[in-house]
């Protein structure tokens, strides 16, 4: 009874959570609603012919709720099923969305948070990679705003050590464009924008690796870093979810850097990548 208990509470908290936020998000566009009608001024259009002269008023135009936070609204508010990240998890990125949104957002994965993280970067580029191509066609026909696209992953759970020391060598461990990348853990064969992009977020919460043979997350953690380290310059929030999983837990420490580990909440880490482009010299990890 106490753990059915439990998990109603977090699943209450998490539906509060995510409607708070996209009160949050209501409340500032009302707000910025209001100071963009309150500094324009109220036009009057005069037409004069040779016997009157008429004065009409016209009010500027309203500003609509953004459609993907209607859409938003709507969906948490009535679905019963909740993302899988906890309250707490969900707030690691809500802070880091909060300082630099609207921005560009990579997230490995197509899920019921999905909605959720496009909402909450407003008016930013938000982009969804999942190995289920008929799972993306059901989500695009639910929600065909969100940016999806199929990916294909070489890898398998089972390889996971063995892939962890190619990681190490040489090819790995050069700074390059993940494209040209001779490392076999290079994710390739997305749409070039993906590679192209200075995301400011990645969030690694995909694809499935809870048996031998599924793809696991090895080429998805390995492949953020390197987008990191390659862009131009800044730095690049990448969060990596179910770090309780051994290949979760050894990967993103040996290729996004326990010296970059920002903040480990539940299972998810957050690490900031900066460019090592920017910074010629910089070790693969720092010391």
């Amino acid at each position: 009874m106490t753990t059915i208990k439990s998990k109603a509470q977090n699943t209450l908290n998490i539906k509060l959570l995510i409607l708070s936020f996209f009160l949050v998000l209501l409340l500032l566009f009302i707000l910025k609603s209001t100071f963009y009608s309150s500094s324009s001024p109220i036009q009057q259009i005069q037409t004069t012919s040779t016997s009157t002269t008429t004065t009409t008023t016209t009010n500027p135009t309203c500003m609509k709720l953004p459609p993907s936070l209607v859409q938003a609204i709507t969906h948490y508010t009535t679905s019963n099923t909740t993302p899988q990240q906890t309250f707490n998890e969900i707030s690691v990125t809500t802070n880091v969305l909060d300082r630099k949104s609207p921005c560009n957002f990579l997230i490995f994965g197509l899920g019921h948070d999905s909605l959720m993280w496009s909402a909450l970067n407003h008016e930013g580029r938000t982009v969804f990679l999942d190995e289920d191509k008929a799972w993306i066609d059901v989500i695009k026909k639910r929600f065909p705003a969100l940016e999806s696209y199929h990916v294909t992953y070489n890898t398998k759970v089972r390889e996971a050590n063995d892939l962890l020391e190619l990681g190490r060598q040489p090819d790995c461990t050069q700074l390059s464009d993940v494209r040209k990348s001779e490392c076999r853990l290079a994710l390739k064969g997305l749409p070039d924008f993906v590679y192209e992009v200075d995301w400011d977020l990645i969030m690694v919460d995909a694809p499935t690796g809870f048996m031998d043979d599924s793809p696991g997350r090895m080429s998805a953690i390995y492949t953020a870093g390197m987008m990191g380290r390659w862009r131009a310059e800044g730095e690049t929030n990448v969060f990596v979810h179910d770090c309780d999983r051994p290949v979760e837990d050894k990967f993103s420490k040996a290729f996004l850097c326990e010296g970059y580990l920002v903040k480990q909440e539940g299972r998810l880490r957050h690490f900031t990548i900066p460019s090592h482009r920017s910074t010629p010299g910089l070790p693969f990890c720092p010391a």
